[in-house]
């Protein structure tokens, strides 16, 4: 059973009335039930959460009224709404009390920290281990309405030429539909953190840089063929592609450093 919000953690609308949007009473009642759900751990962070039509219907209420209170909370950082994609939690819970030292300074999910720190070197080992293994569980476990879903990505992303933030946008949207596809939230979670990271202004002004509309066009032409080898459920297919696009993208970033 879910724990009180009160013995988790305080809305930070709260303290914080200076980025309070004006809504209704419902709309911030439903944001409040969200938040807890967050802040007691069962939406993890990094994860999508259930679609507007399905909170529409737990809740009671309209989709409109949904849209609001995920609007409300994406003012406050607790979740990233990304068009065509869902609403992810992008809110990290806070530690309680009684935990060890040790946990409360953990850098592990300090975002700044990692991407300051990181290497291209450690960003291509952490690739490395997690996107083929993803990669081949979103292979066999994703269902059709995932393999719908990224379709509708690489149709966007075959429609970028030359704008290179626009297509690295879309190119962090098709990995994590990937993601979303192994059907377990914990590579999920780490998928996200990885994109996290590569959204620090010191990687993705390197990212932009090398991706020139030829750059653009081959890895169009990569995640074309990687979704048809997931399309047919080919595993060993899917793999050798993903592992391929790793290896340019670790290339790209020692050009770089």
């Amino acid at each position: 059973m879910m724990n009180d919000i009160s013995e988790i953690e305080t809305p930070p609308w709260i303290d914080d009335v200076s980025r309070h949007p004006l809504v209704t009473l419902r709309v911030k009642e439903i944001a409040t039930r969200i938040f807890a759900r967050i802040a007691s751990g069962e939406f993890p962070f990094g994860t999508r959460i259930p679609a507007e039509r399905d909170l529409a219907e737990e809740f009671g209420d309209s989709r409109a009224t949904i849209r609001q209170a995920l609007e409300f909370l994406s003012v406050y950082g607790i979740v990233s709404r990304r068009p065509g994609s869902g609403t992810f939690v992008s809110h990290q819970r806070k530690q309680r009390a009684n935990a060890g030292a040790a946990q409360r300074s953990s850098p592990y999910l300090n975002v700044d920290q990692l991407a300051e720190t990181a290497s291209p070197f450690a960003m291509n080992i952490a690739s490395s281990i997690l996107v083929p293994e993803m990669t081949r569980l979103a292979t066999i476990y994703m269902s059709t309405r995932d393999i719908a879903d990224l379709h509708g990505q690489i149709q966007r992303l075959e429609a970028i030429v030359t704008e290179s933030d626009v297509f690295a946008a879309l190119e962090e949207e098709f990995m994590m539909t990937i993601a979303r596809g192994t059907h377990n939230a914990l590579v999920e979670a780490m998928c996200a953190i990885l994109h996290e990271v590569r959204r620090h202004p010191q990687w993705a002004a390197a990212r932009r840089q090398v991706l020139t509309p030829a750059k653009i066009k081959s890895i169009q032409l990569l995640f074309r063929s990687l979704y048809e080898a997931i399309e047919r459920r080919n595993v060993e297919t899917a793999v050798e592609i993903i592992k391929l696009y790793v290896a340019n993208s670790h290339d790209e970033m020692i050009y770089e450093s």
